[in-house]
């Protein structure tokens, strides 16, 4: 694999490829920034088909996390790592320790957390060997719900902004993807009064969000072209392209999925069909806040009442962009890079 010449390559400090036969560990590595601070991001495993898929995911979400915190005002750069496996097969304590032995070996560079196939649990159990894994598992076991509690205040700057109200009530949503963050974002869109429609490639998890939220379930394929007055994307990345934005029935899309473009170019399309992009390194930088909140007297709830300050950034990014008539794309990507000395982002970087 070409690392320097990879089309995702942004001038990234630190690309670590990990191996241990032992457990079988196939990792990466991708320390984008230190600029603000140590390079955090989680821990994704997944069965990816080839290296260079995974390679191509760790940069753009590592690159990502350097925008996020950026954006937020947060003192972290950006970092992510991947390991190459299947969480229900492949994932023992004897490989995340693995992990985290490699991970220690970077001296604190890059800070890690959970993500997709991994857990705070998890976490736990990496610490075991190194210090600098994070997320903390609150008394039911589960994360704080920053995440989507950031998304859904993204969403309610979103409504207001295209709506002319923050009020939720009535308003169909379409949730693509089901697992804890979008099944804990459909909560609290469903207090809101909010009308669900949901999608997942697990139908355990649509039948729950159906019993628990009242939601109207819609084939996986389908959920993203459903007629909704915010669409939030809740899965893998790169779901916004050129065969998925000419279907888009919804004026808003605000969900908190990593690097929801497939391309930069991808941005530029949403606006000029009119649908209001609430980009998803702004709206899904609450579990990025609740990390900032780590240490002695940790408190949840003045996590998510930090995570309102994802409300006040949208709403300047929006109102910015309709000033300008610009993409939201690319103007949180000037916001962002006017929060990192000495680097510039670019417009490569997807969102």
């Amino acid at each position: 694999m070409g690392v320097f010449s990879a089309g995702d390559f942004q001038d990234h400090e630190q690309v670590v490829f990990v191996r241990d036969p032992a457990t079988g560990l196939r990792a990466i590595v991708a320390i984008h920034s230190t600029a603000r601070g140590p390079a955090f991001g989680g821990c994704r495993l997944w069965p990816y088909a080839t290296e260079e898929e995974a390679l191509r995911d760790v940069l753009r979400l590592s690159a990502g996390m350097t925008l996020k915190a950026a954006v937020m005002g947060l003192p972290f750069g950006g970092g992510k790592s991947v390991i190459i496996g299947d969480p229900a097969r492949d994932k023992t304590p004897e490989l995340l320790h693995a992990m985290g032995r490699a991970v220690h070996a970077l001296g604190g560079r890059y800070l890690m957390a959970d993500d997709v196939g991994t857990t705070v649990g998890d976490m736990a159990v990496i610490r075991r060997v190194t210090p600098h894994a994070r997320g903390l598992a609150g008394a039911d076991g589960a994360p704080c719900p920053a995440t989507a509690w950031g998304v859904y205040q993204g969403m309610l700057a979103a409504a207001e902004h295209a709506f002319g109200s923050p009020d939720l009530a009535g308003r169909r949503v379409a949730v693509q993807g089901l697992g804890s963050v979008g099944m804990r974002l459909c909560g609290f869109l469903h207090a809101a009064g909010a009308r669900l429609l949901v999608g997942d490639l697990d139908p355990a998890r649509v039948e729950t969000a159906c019993r628990r939220f009242a939601a109207v379930a819609v084939e996986p394929a389908a959920i993203l072209g459903a007629e909704a007055d915010v669409l939030s994307p809740n899965a893998l990345g790169a779901v916004l392209d050129d065969r998925s934005i000419p279907a888009i029935r919804a004026p808003v899309v605000c969900g908190a999925a990593n690097n929801q473009l497939a391309e930069p170019r991808h941005g530029e399309a949403l606006h000029r069909r009119g649908i209001l992009y609430a980009p998803d390194f702004v709206v899904n930088a609450g579990g990025l806040i609740d990390v900032a909140h780590e240490g002695p007297g940790y408190d949840p709830a003045a996590v998510l009442r930090d995570c309102e300050r994802i409300r006040r950034v949208a709403a300047e990014l929006f109102g910015r962009a309709a000033r300008e008539g610009r993409p939201t794309a690319d103007v949180a990507l000037e916001m962002a890079a006017a929060a990192l000395p000495g680097r510039n982002p670019g417009p490569r970087l997807a969102a």
